[in-house]
């Protein structure tokens, strides 16, 4: 790791208390955003993403279609209500299919991040969970992911100071560990 990144790292360990790591279902996670690890055209799919629309139901595909026709580019984010969902409202993020490292996937994977926790503060929502973004069938690396994300909500949430809480909902125990580690990492670098 870089120094810039051990820098970026070391100035948010505050911003980063308010972040935990836990097994579980994103869809019936009670907060005020789910973050959805969408596909580029929002009409669902596999995966977090095809959980995500199931869950929430007929409303939620159609509200996509309505309001953000044309889908919504890698490391972008767009919001809508959560229909069917516990939580009030669905950020969609499509995350970078993994090429290797070289084609500026850390940087469209920590976009997907920090535009999220913007969309929430322009919301002033207080508490969101995140999936692991592009771990599944785009192909990131759960480790490399891990820090990528952790380093994002760091430096999202000292500016998103309304934010009190961010989940990082993961669907195994293995997966979880992967997570857990680069939060701690990161808490005490």
């Amino acid at each position: 790791m870089d120094g810039r990144a051990r820098a970026a790292r070391r100035m948010n360990p505050e911003s980063l208390r308010r972040v935990t790591c836990l097994i579980g279902d994103i869809t019936r996670q009670e907060v005020d955003a789910i973050v959805n690890a969408a596909n580029p055209s929002l009409r669902g799919g596999g995966g977090v993403d095809g959980a995500i629309h199931r869950a929430a139901g007929a409303g939620l595909l159609a509200e996509c279609i309505q309001r953000h026709p044309d889908g919504c580019r890698p490391g972008e984010a767009r919001i809508t209500s959560g229909h069917g969902l516990p939580a009030p409202f669905v950020i969609h993020t499509p995350g970078p299919v993994w090429r290797g490292g070289g084609a500026g996937e850390g940087e469209v994977l920590a976009s997907c991040f920090q535009r999220s926790l913007e969309l929430a503060a322009e919301r002033e929502l207080a508490s969101l969970a995140f999936p692991a973004i592009s771990c599944g069938v785009y192909g990131y690396p759960p480790a490399l992911a891990a820090e990528v994300a952790i380093r994002a909500l760091g430096q999202g949430l000292e500016r998103a100071r309304e934010i009190e809480e961010v989940r990082i909902v993961l669907f195994d125990e293995a997966l979880c560990a992967v997570f857990h580690t680069a939060l701690q990492r990161a808490l005490s670098d």
